[in-house]
């Protein structure tokens, strides 16, 4: 981080920084976050990963921010997704192979439909 040398210096930081966060709160934006920690990546988050970017390049998509995280917690159910799409619910999904991941990418992110048969349902 650069040294603050006044007050200018100060006002343009936290103008970049609160376009940063506008950037990141737009509605319609999706996000798209794979689990990489060591159980995802042993299950194939990594082939996941490079499907999604690989969807998102040859599709000319934008809009679409992807992430990965560490551990999820749920090991069984690796590789994990996970998709917010504006200000609806995040949703987790299992067992996403590169397929997969390219179906939920155009089904759910584009398309707005989740895809039920991978969806992991939350515990009560």
């Amino acid at each position: 981080m650069p040294a603050i040398k006044s007050l200018d210096d100060l006002k343009r930081i936290r103008e970049e920084a609160l376009q940063k966060r506008e950037l990141k709160q737009t509605s319609g934006q999706a996000q798209v976050i794979v689990g990489m920690g060591t159980c995802g990546i042993a299950a194939g988050a990594r082939e996941t990963m490079k499907a999604i970017l690989d969807a998102i390049q040859e599709e000319n998509l934008s809009g679409i921010i992807v992430t990965q995280t560490g551990c999820i917690g749920l090991c069984e159910r690796e590789p994990i997704v996970q998709v917010v799409v504006g200000e609806q619910a995040k949703v987790t999904y299992g067992k996403v192979t590169p397929a997969i991941a390219r179906r939920i990418l155009k089904q759910h992110v584009v398309g707005g439909q989740v895809v039920e048969e991978n969806v992991i349902p939350l515990q009560s």
